[in-house]
């Protein structure tokens, strides 16, 4: 027998290399921790430089005024730095958008889950993610160009830039994600529990209304929250379509500018670097990310809370 030969000819009995299969194991196991760690290194370089240039503009803007200020003019001669005139109109259109695809996407969840035959679902079920595909810069042209002039033809108080069109078209945007992530909440609900309810008498629409929905409600509410997620860090949409007008409050029908397009009109100016107005930047983007982490850590507790288990 040689050194390279696990299988002992004389004796028939089977000698593994074990060093070589730990030799391999440490490598694989080197390799994918490598790459797990470049995920964690990135997430914390970014979440550390908006820290750091949060905390410089924060030592010539106080806090308190940049959560009071009742304007948001930082580019202009008179510069304030009222941090809610951006956020109301980010919430707006979120809002607006999710009263679009909440509906959109249950709905078309639950005909996919119930009602669709096999045939239907494979027609179906791909031109609905068809929308996921399309360009964010598409739906902001259009948005622009073709929802706002139908919208003012009924509502002709309604500006040419407008949170409304904007959190409309969003709202289709992310209507995918929803439908897909609840399709597949909506998906897992045990045969058993959905035979149950026949056995009892329950027609189709009592059986997904009292069984499936409350079954499957943690898996809806964080689709629902990460398309709100989605929502808020979409930008070429509010870019094109609501304008850039940072009005505080929550009127849909006039220009607007969210905490995402201010970041797209300065970095595409001329603020230059180090300046307070290129330092906004980053305690926009502090603020986005500390209403996203929210979201999600809202997401996290729902889904512990409420998540139903079944043998």
């Amino acid at each position: 027998m040689t050194a390279e030969a696990p299988f002992d000819i004389a004796t028939g009995e089977w000698r593994p290399q074990r060093g070589r299969a730990k030799l391999i194991q440490l490598i694989i196991k080197i390799i994918c921790g490598s790459f797990a760690a470049i995920s964690i290194v990135t997430t914390l370089g970014i979440v550390g430089t908006l820290v750091f240039e949060a905390i410089a503009f924060l030592q010539e803007i106080p806090l308190s005024q940049f959560l009071t200020d009742a304007k948001w003019t930082p580019l202009f001669a008179s510069k304030e730095f009222g941090i809610f005139v951006l956020v109301s109109a980010t919430i707006m259109i979120s809002v607006i958008s999710i009263l679009v695809a909440l509906p959109l996407g249950l709905l078309s969840a639950i005909c996919l889950s119930e009602y669709a035959t096999p045939k239907v679902r494979r027609i179906l079920k791909p031109l609905l993610e068809i929308l996921a595909g399309v360009p964010t810069v598409v739906y902001g042209y259009f948005a622009l160009l073709t929802v706002t002039p139908l919208l003012q033809t009924f509502l002709p108080g309604l500006q040419g830039f407008n949170a409304l069109s904007a959190g409309l078209v969003l709202g289709v945007m992310i209507t995918p994600l929803v439908a897909s992530l609840s399709e597949d909440a909506l998906y897992s609900v045990p045969r058993s529990l959905k035979d149950g309810a026949y056995a009892l008498g329950a027609t189709k629409r009592e059986a997904v209304t009292s069984v499936i929905l409350p079954a499957a409600l943690s898996g809806i509410v964080a689709s629902l929250i990460l398309a709100v997620s989605r929502a808020i860090g979409e930008t070429m949409i509010v870019t094109l379509a609501a304008g850039a007008n940072p009005t505080l409050g929550f009127n849909p029908f006039v220009p607007v500018m969210t905490m995402t397009a201010f970041i797209v009109q300065v970095t595409a100016g001329d603020a230059p670097h180090g300046t307070i107005e290129y330092k906004t930047i980053y305690a926009v983007g502090m603020t986005l990310f500390l209403l996203t982490l929210a979201l999600n850590v809202f997401s996290f507790w729902f889904v512990r809370r409420f998540r139903e288990k079944y043998e």
